[in-house]
């Protein structure tokens, strides 16, 4: 039976011998006579080749077996660590070449070479080459379940540390900076070899209850740690503005405005800027504060508006946004190719960690902060050990992170013994020397240590398992997130409060939240929801159609059937908003009135 053959997804021929065309062709692949980068594979459920030399496909180097045999022989390895052999030397050899996720269906790849046997047809150079650069980065990786790993390797992006050397000359949206960033005392040879910017902290873990405040994932936090300077980052914000030219010579202006231009603030909202109208540096701004101050000419200019051009310029400054307060760090100013002034700024911010702040491990154990505690009142050790962090104990079995466990035992030893600590994925398989080593080193072989009561003194009754490990301060943080509103701006279709934050809207309230507040009885909360809105609209109680009132005449008339006599009906806008729309449709949707006592 013939095999099709569909290059790129076109059909471009058949084959009788498919065994036999794919091998001649990766023959052909490994020479160099075609692109390193093809991809062959043999689909069994239809019978078809499909070859793709697609971009944006990841490949992976992995070691050619032929007969049970790895071609990367001993003397070839010499070779390469006397430099005689280079890396492209190897793919130009055939004894190593790229593959991608679909021809790897049809591959058997050994992860070590102890292990080939006639059918392997490739050899892992090393197991860490199965894993991304972010994920090989996890102490011990080979011993978390893979979908925490995926969410560790997530979680890590999200770390706050140096996102640049020269962050001081940058204007990036929502960055931070970690204060104190740290290595991980144990980590993975990729870490060094990428020569990574730190991303986190090395804290003192205790894996135990407190009181229920790290309940779920929740974690309790030492304050004297964090007085100490724990997790403490700097957020920076930037506020930018240009001038602009427009038609009829005319142009934006920046400087501090007069009060006889439209829309002028207050004077205080001015006060922190200089005669050029923009903020000086280490200036303290809060919320509506200008900080550069700018008026521009009006877009529309009636016949008389010509001779009082000044009256009718607008306000135009950038201000801060609703919710944010900070120092500003930096102006810069320049010129574009144009010739048009932009002026930027950043304002700084320090954040001390709040409780709902979030922070995660390499492992995928993401959590937030649910109680800063008195440093007094933290249990210690019989050395007078205070953790930084206190884990829940039943975040781990359902999890199966088992190297949280192997990086808090490592992180022991390699803070007792003062040395780095090799945690490249498959590297360790057992941690009996680790266990050696803490026992050598005047310690429990298992981690546990005797943790003492601080309110009461008295020992406690179970054993708690404490270590050092690398914790990360993610960027989610409650001053960033925190939304409240009263009464404020709305939008002009439906008269309902704007969505979003930024805008200063409200949290809507859904069907499930609606049933929440039903369930408690609480009825005027629900009659204040769901009044955001409320309209007052004049029925006629003969034909049901929405009447007109004049309030000057004061004088009401139904323009269907010219009725005076209506009635007001307090209903949504937006109830009005589809009767409205419905009658611009040609359909009319009668109001059938009656008391509402009638039932």
């Amino acid at each position: 039976m013939a095999t099709d053959i569909f290059y790129n997804g076109h059909f471009v021929g058949e084959t009788e011998d498919s065994a036999k065309f794919l091998e001649n062709l990766k023959e052909k692949r490994r020479d160099g006579e075609t692109p390193r980068e093809l991809g062959a594979r043999f689909d069994h459920l239809t019978n078809t080749i499909l070859l793709t030399t697609d971009i944006g496909r990841v490949l992976r180097p992995l070691v050619i077996v032929k007969d049970g045999k790895s071609l990367l022989t001993q003397e070839i390895i010499d070779k390469v660590n006397s430099g005689s052999m280079s890396w492209n030397d190897l793919i130009d050899q055939g004894i190593i070449e790229y593959v991608d996720a679909s021809e790897e269906d049809n591959l058997f790849i050994a992860m070590y070479e102890k292990e080939l046997t006639k059918e392997h047809t490739h050899s892992e150079i090393d197991p860490i080459a199965m894993f991304g650069l972010v994920t090989s980065l996890v102490p011990f990786a080979n011993h978390d379940q893979s979908s925490r790993l995926a969410r560790g390797s997530k979680t890590q992006k999200q770390s706050l540390g140096l996102y640049a050397a020269n962050y001081l000359d940058l204007i990036d949206t929502d960055v931070s900076i970690l204060h104190y960033p740290q290595k991980p005392i144990v980590r993975s040879f990729v870490y060094d070899y990428g020569n990574f910017y730190p991303a986190g902290q090395n804290v003192i873990v205790a894996i135990m209850p407190y009181d229920g405040y790290n309940m779920s994932d929740a974690l309790v936090l030492n304050k004297g740690s964090l007085d100490r300077g724990l997790a403490r980052s700097t957020y920076f914000r930037p506020y930018g503005s240009t001038e602009l030219f427009y038609t009829g010579n005319l142009s934006d202006e920046i400087c501090i405005p007069n009060k006889d231009v439209t829309g002028y603030r207050t004077e205080k909202k001015y006060r922190l800027l200089e005669d050029d109208g923009i903020v000086f540096p280490e200036a303290d701004m809060s919320e509506e504060d200008v900080v550069i101050g700018k008026i521009s000419p009006p877009k529309f200019l009636l016949e008389m508006e010509e001779i009082s051009l000044a009256k009718s310029k607008k306000e135009n400054s950038t201000v801060i946004k609703q919710g944010e307060k900070g120092v500003v760090d930096a102006v810069f100013i320049t010129t574009d190719e144009e010739g048009r002034k932009i002026i930027q700024t950043r304002l700084r911010d320090t954040r001390i960690p709040e409780i709902g702040d979030k922070f995660a491990t390499p492992h995928g154990q993401k959590g937030i902060l649910g109680f800063i505690a008195k440093e007094e009142d933290i249990p210690f050790s019989s050395r007078g050990i205070k953790p930084d962090l206190i884990f829940n104990p039943h975040g781990l079995p359902s999890r199966m992170t088992v190297s949280y466990l192997m990086e808090l035992l490592s992180g022991k030893v390699g803070c007792v013994s003062g040395k780095i600590i090799d945690g490249t994925a498959f590297s360790l398989n057992d941690t009996t020397d680790l266990e050696k080593t803490l026992q050598e080193l005047g310690f429990r072989a298992d981690g546990k240590e005797t943790m003492y009561d601080p309110i009461t003194g008295k020992p406690l009754e179970a054993k708690i398992f404490i270590g050092n490990m690398y914790y990360l301060r993610l960027k989610y943080m409650v001053a960033n997130k925190i939304q409240v509103r009263a009464s404020g701006k709305i939008t002009l279709l439906t008269r309902q409060p704007v969505e979003g934050r930024a805008k200063g809207g409200a949290l809507r309230l859904g069907e499930m939240e609606k049933d929440a507040l039903v369930a408690h009885g609480a009825s005027l909360l629900l009659k204040e929801r769901f009044s955001s809105d409320n309209v007052v609209v004049f029925v006629c109680p003969t034909c049901g159609s929405m009447g007109i009132r004049d309030r000057t005449k004061n004088k009401e008339v139904c323009p269907l059937c010219g009725n005076q006599k209506l009635e007001p009906v307090e209903i949504s806008y937006a109830s009005k908003l589809l009767v409205e729309e419905l009658l611009s449709m040609h359909l009319f949707p009668h109001l059938v009135l009656k008391n509402k006592y009638d039932y």
